[in-house]
């Protein structure tokens, strides 16, 4: 299926909260797709395979209905969408077109279930969700998609504390202000993109949500000199030779468009605020990437950034000439397309691109001086359970506490072993003892860590009762060790314990005893 066309005049919001009463009327929800569809069909509508959600809707309910008209993008007759829908409404504020007494969707009406349970819904063009009918083919330059796997793993990563200001850069079809306006008391969303900034109006007040402030513009052109507790992008990071599509090329060379983002953020945050982005960045010849991502962290901010995966520049200008369609073209002009991509990398001595999640969080004590920063920068492909905002705070709440604390501050003080922390003991069958102990989160990052003897007894026994040094002391005492050589060469094992979240530090509320 083509998508729309973007000659086409988009819906307006006037009746939104009619066609959302009719839509949860219908059960026209994530839940509701799932128990009429089944599991398998279900999955298959998101691979772009229509036949099983076709056979699974051949019924006449106003359910089936709204899967056929809006997910399957297929005509409906005039008299049993009026069953399904305020159709007067919908034809007048163009969320449906009428021909010869057959309805069609104007826009793709997708239902997205809420952290919280709440039923909302993705506005984007035709055949643009990720999934649906047709699936995403030949795009237009000024194309709106719905939410993808980049989405969603960002809104999971978004740290949701309650905040009165927040910006979504590069709204899209508007999910990440979405989020944020559950959250926020008010909410900017920007695009260079006009149609972007109109779907995520529709976005908004299909989902029942409260209206956002929308800007045009690239990057922070059009919030002038505002500043933010919150910042979230999902930014049009595909490092292409050229800006052909607005929604994924940034229009400038390389990662520039990734880095400058992440430089510019860090003065447009409030202290203590958070930004947080999905980003491409190049491994060139001769250069560490840690150091090049390190260079882009802006001044007053400390940082987490991991990268979750690295593409060889073939599979990587193959994946987005998929993208875009191009592998349709003729053999040829395909052929082109996918040497200039090479030559755009062979330029800049890119051998690879990686691509994560930036977290900064503005830092007052770092911006005076007062403390170094924490820029921490890792690879991390394995598997994670979203969401990870309480983790992403979590973790810049333990980089504070380390700073803050000295070595003997640290055998002072009492820890906890994280409830989600398991421990695994691998030997050969019939050991005496264990060839090592390692420590597994089941939660969050899914860490693990192996540990010695010493390490497994110190995590084992901490509940907050005791002090890490009263602990280090009873296990010298029972293997024989000098208590003070214990204290003397533990602090560093404890330090990264506590960092990756296998202990926590318990106050005094929290001690035992």
């Amino acid at each position: 299926m083509s998508t729309t066309s973007l000659t086409s005049r988009l819906p307006v919001p006037a009746h939104a909260a009619r066609l959302r009463e009719a839509l949860l009327a219908a059960d026209f929800t994530a839940d509701g797709l799932l128990e009429l569809l089944g599991a398998p069909a279900y999955a298959a509508l998101a691979r772009s395979e229509t036949v099983p959600a076709l056979r699974a809707t051949r019924g006449d309910s106003p359910l089936e209905t709204l899967v056929r008209l809006f997910l399957l993008q297929g005509s409906v007759p005039a008299e049993r969408a009026a069953v399904a829908l305020p159709l007067e409404e919908c034809l007048a504020d163009g969320w449906v077109e009428l021909v010869d007494d057959e309805v069609r969707a104007a826009v793709d009406v997708r239902p997205y279930g809420g952290p919280e349970g709440q039923d909302w819904f993705i506005v984007s063009d035709l055949g643009c969700a990720v999934g649906g009918a047709g699936g995403i083919g030949k795009k237009d330059e000024g194309v709106v998609l719905g939410v993808g796997g980049a989405s969603t793993t960002l809104a999971g990563i978004t740290v949701r504390t309650p905040v009165s200001s927040a910006l979504d850069l590069g709204t899209g079809s508007g999910i990440q202000a979405l989020h944020a306006a559950q959250h926020t008391t008010l909410v900017t969303a920007t695009d260079l993109n006009p149609r972007a900034l109109d779907f995520t109006g529709l976005t908004l007040a299909l989902s029942g949500a409260r209206e956002a402030e929308l800007l045009q513009g690239s990057l922070f052109e059009p919030v002038d000199g505002d500043t933010y507790d919150l910042i979230v992008s999902n930014p049009p990071f595909v490092i292409s030779p050229g800006a052909r599509l607005t929604y994924r090329d940034g229009g400038m060379g390389g990662d520039d468009l990734c880095r400058t983002l992440v430089q510019e953020s860090g003065e447009r945050l409030n202290d203590g605020g958070y930004a947080q982005f999905l980003a491409n960045w190049q491994h060139v010849e001769g250069e560490e990437w840690q150091d090049r991502l390190r260079s882009w962290v802006p001044r007053g901010c400390d940082a987490w950034i991991v990268q979750r995966e690295v593409q060889d520049i073939t599979q990587y200008a193959e994946l987005w000439l998929r993208d875009s369609g191009d592998h349709r073209e003729e053999p040829t002009e395909y052929a082109t397309r996918y040497g200039a991509w090479l030559d755009e990398f062979e330029a800049r001595k890119t051998k690879a691109v990686g691509f994560g999640w930036i977290t900064l969080r503005k830092n007052a004590a770092v911006a005076s001086g007062a403390v170094e920063p924490s820029i921490v920068i890792e690879e991390w492909p394995h598997p994670v359970e979203q969401p990870l905002g309480d983790t992403v705070r979590a973790h810049f709440e333990r980089q504070d506490y380390l700073r803050a604390h000295d070595d003997a501050a640290l055998l002072a003080d009492h820890f906890a072993l994280a409830p989600e922390v398991m421990q695994e003991q691998v030997g050969l069958p019939g050991a005496e003892d264990p060839e090592h102990v390692v420590l597994r989160q089941n939660r969050g990052m899914r860490r693990a860590t192996k540990v010695d003897h010493v390490g497994a007894g110190f995590a084992g026994v901490c509940d907050g009762s005791l002090s890490a040094g009263r602990i280090l002391d009873a296990i010298g005492q029972l293997m024989g060790e000098d208590p003070v050589l214990l204290r003397d060469r533990t602090p560093q094992a404890i330090r990264l314990l506590v960092e990756e979240g296998f202990l926590l530090p318990v106050g005094e509320e929290g001690r035992q005893g």
